[in-house]
Protein backbone atom coordinates (compact mmCIF):
# COMPACT_ATOMS: atom_id res chain seq x y z
CA UNK A 1 0.00 0.00 0.00
CA UNK A 2 1.29 3.45 -0.92
CA UNK A 3 1.58 6.31 1.52
CA UNK A 4 -1.12 8.92 0.91
CA UNK A 5 1.55 11.64 1.02
CA UNK A 6 3.75 10.03 -1.66
CA UNK A 7 4.24 11.47 -5.13
CA UNK A 8 3.30 8.10 -6.58
CA UNK A 9 -0.05 8.23 -4.78
CA UNK A 10 -0.76 11.75 -6.04
CA UNK A 11 0.23 10.81 -9.60
CA UNK A 12 -2.10 7.80 -9.57
CA UNK A 13 -4.97 9.85 -8.12
CA UNK A 14 -4.46 12.50 -10.81
CA UNK A 15 -4.51 9.91 -13.60
CA UNK A 16 -7.64 8.25 -12.21
CA UNK A 17 -9.42 11.62 -11.99
CA UNK A 18 -8.33 12.51 -15.52
CA UNK A 19 -9.80 9.40 -17.16
CA UNK A 20 -11.77 6.47 -15.76
CA UNK A 21 -9.84 4.16 -18.08
CA UNK A 22 -6.77 4.78 -15.92
CA UNK A 23 -8.73 3.62 -12.88
CA UNK A 24 -9.83 0.46 -14.71
CA UNK A 25 -6.27 -0.27 -15.85
CA UNK A 26 -5.04 0.22 -12.30
CA UNK A 27 -7.66 -2.26 -11.04
CA UNK A 28 -6.84 -4.81 -13.76
CA UNK A 29 -3.11 -4.51 -13.07
CA UNK A 30 -3.54 -6.11 -9.67
CA UNK A 31 -1.86 -9.50 -9.73
CA UNK A 32 -4.26 -12.41 -10.30
CA UNK A 33 -7.36 -10.24 -10.80
CA UNK A 34 -7.91 -11.03 -14.48
CA UNK A 35 -7.08 -14.70 -13.94
CA UNK A 36 -9.71 -14.92 -11.19
CA UNK A 37 -12.23 -13.23 -13.48
CA UNK A 38 -11.45 -15.64 -16.35
CA UNK A 39 -11.57 -18.64 -14.03
CA UNK A 40 -15.05 -17.69 -12.80
CA UNK A 41 -16.15 -17.24 -16.41
CA UNK A 42 -14.90 -20.78 -17.14
CA UNK A 43 -17.23 -22.13 -14.46
CA UNK A 44 -15.01 -22.24 -11.40
CA UNK A 45 -17.57 -20.69 -9.07
CA UNK A 46 -16.39 -21.90 -5.66
CA UNK A 47 -13.35 -20.82 -3.66
CA UNK A 48 -11.91 -24.35 -3.73
CA UNK A 49 -12.31 -24.74 -7.50
CA UNK A 50 -10.71 -21.33 -8.05
CA UNK A 51 -7.79 -22.39 -5.83
CA UNK A 52 -7.45 -25.62 -7.80
CA UNK A 53 -7.51 -23.78 -11.14
CA UNK A 54 -5.09 -21.06 -10.00
CA UNK A 55 -2.72 -23.33 -8.10
CA UNK A 56 -0.14 -20.68 -7.13
CA UNK A 57 -2.54 -18.07 -5.73
CA UNK A 58 -2.61 -17.68 -1.95
CA UNK A 59 -5.85 -17.86 0.01
CA UNK A 60 -5.44 -14.24 1.14
CA UNK A 61 -4.90 -12.90 -2.38
CA UNK A 62 -7.80 -14.94 -3.77
CA UNK A 63 -10.12 -13.67 -1.04
CA UNK A 64 -8.94 -10.09 -1.67
CA UNK A 65 -9.44 -10.34 -5.44
CA UNK A 66 -12.92 -11.80 -5.00
CA UNK A 67 -13.81 -8.88 -2.71
CA UNK A 68 -12.45 -6.37 -5.24
CA UNK A 69 -14.37 -7.95 -8.10
CA UNK A 70 -17.52 -7.91 -6.00
CA UNK A 71 -17.00 -4.29 -4.89
CA UNK A 72 -16.73 -3.23 -8.53
CA UNK A 73 -19.86 -5.23 -9.39
CA UNK A 74 -18.01 -7.55 -11.75
CA UNK A 75 -19.07 -10.69 -9.85
CA UNK A 76 -21.83 -11.66 -7.48
CA UNK A 77 -21.39 -13.69 -4.32
CA UNK A 78 -24.20 -16.08 -3.50
CA UNK A 79 -24.20 -17.50 0.04
CA UNK A 80 -27.95 -18.19 0.28
CA UNK A 81 -27.51 -21.92 0.65
CA UNK A 82 -28.80 -23.57 3.79
CA UNK A 83 -25.93 -26.01 4.08
CA UNK A 84 -23.31 -26.94 6.64
CA UNK A 85 -20.53 -26.24 5.95
CA UNK A 86 -21.59 -22.95 4.36
CA UNK A 87 -21.42 -22.85 0.58
CA UNK A 88 -20.54 -19.74 -1.42
CA UNK A 89 -20.69 -19.46 -5.20
CA UNK A 90 -19.45 -16.67 -7.46
CA UNK A 91 -20.76 -15.65 -10.89
CA UNK A 92 -20.01 -12.92 -13.39
CA UNK A 93 -22.43 -10.04 -13.55
CA UNK A 94 -23.44 -8.71 -16.99
CA UNK A 95 -20.76 -6.03 -16.50
CA UNK A 96 -18.19 -8.67 -15.57
CA UNK A 97 -19.09 -10.65 -18.68
CA UNK A 98 -18.67 -7.55 -20.87
CA UNK A 99 -15.26 -6.88 -19.29
CA UNK A 100 -14.23 -10.50 -19.77
CA UNK A 101 -15.18 -10.32 -23.45
CA UNK A 102 -13.17 -7.11 -23.84
CA UNK A 103 -10.17 -8.69 -22.10
CA UNK A 104 -10.44 -11.71 -24.40
CA UNK A 105 -10.18 -9.38 -27.42
CA UNK A 106 -7.16 -7.72 -25.80
CA UNK A 107 -5.56 -11.14 -25.20
CA UNK A 108 -6.02 -12.04 -28.86
CA UNK A 109 -4.56 -8.66 -29.85
CA UNK A 110 -1.52 -9.21 -27.61
CA UNK A 111 -0.98 -12.68 -29.12
CA UNK A 112 -1.25 -11.56 -32.76
CA UNK A 113 -0.07 -7.96 -32.81
CA UNK A 114 2.47 -7.57 -30.04
CA UNK A 115 5.99 -8.94 -29.91
CA UNK A 116 5.68 -10.64 -26.53
CA UNK A 117 7.22 -14.01 -25.71
CA UNK A 118 4.98 -16.90 -26.73
CA UNK A 119 2.20 -17.40 -24.18
CA UNK A 120 -1.50 -17.83 -24.44
CA UNK A 121 -4.25 -16.11 -22.48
Amino acid sequence: MRKVSSTNYHNQAYLEEKCTLNELIHLLSKRWLTEVLFSIEEGNNRFSSLKEDLKYISDNILADRLKLLEQHKLITRNDNFREVPARVEYALTPTGLKLSELLDVMCKFSETEMDFPAASC
